[in-house]
């Protein structure tokens, strides 16, 4: 089973809603689908080391560790198998201007114009309350497939205002 991040960086807009940076992803699994900036943990790697890592390199923004709020902690099945275990944070601090990369394209997007039919199947029942400041645990059972971006989302368990233990600082 593979440990990923997801970080959504969250700002003031212009006009005066919160938007979320989101990002077109350029390759590799979920290729021209929108999501936070995140990916595989690296050998050693903490979670928050990971999420600030893989926002500096998918769109240059400086996120500190401490500065990210833990969100939510989702498990993804495949044909009844583990597959992916994900750490979701949120950050509202941050330094630097979203920058494209050969991985992401960067868009600040207001939290009521998320394009939800652009992405996973599932984002749309767990990004809401997240954005929304919510906490959430969840499992995903996606089948059918082989890669995850390819299978058929077939069924899901939440549980709202979780509080999560310190994860591996």
């Amino acid at each position: 089973m593979r440990e990923t991040t997801l970080c959504f960086p969250m700002r003031e807009g212009r006009d005066a809603g919160t938007e979320v940076l989101l990002i077109e992803k350029r390759r590799g699994l979920g290729e021209g689908w929108y999501n936070g900036p995140g990916g595989k943990l690296e050998a050693g790697e903490t979670p928050r080391e990971c999420a600030v890592r893989e926002t500096r390199e998918e769109v240059g923004l400086e996120v500190e560790a401490s500065a990210l709020e833990k969100a939510g902690e989702l498990s993804f099945l495949l044909d009844g198998e583990k597959h992916t275990f994900c750490h979701v944070y949120r950050t509202r601090s941050f330094a630097g201007e979203a920058t494209a990369s050969a991985e992401a394209y960067p868009e600040w997007v207001a939290i009521d114009e998320v394009p939800y039919e652009q992405m996973w199947d599932d984002d749309h029942l767990w990004l809401p309350g997240v954005l929304e400041g919510e906490t959430v645990a969840g499992e995903f059972r996606f089948e059918g497939g082989r890669p995850l971006d390819e299978a058929d989302f077939v069924g899901h368990d939440l549980e709202w205002n979780v509080s999560f233990a310190a994860d591996r600082e």
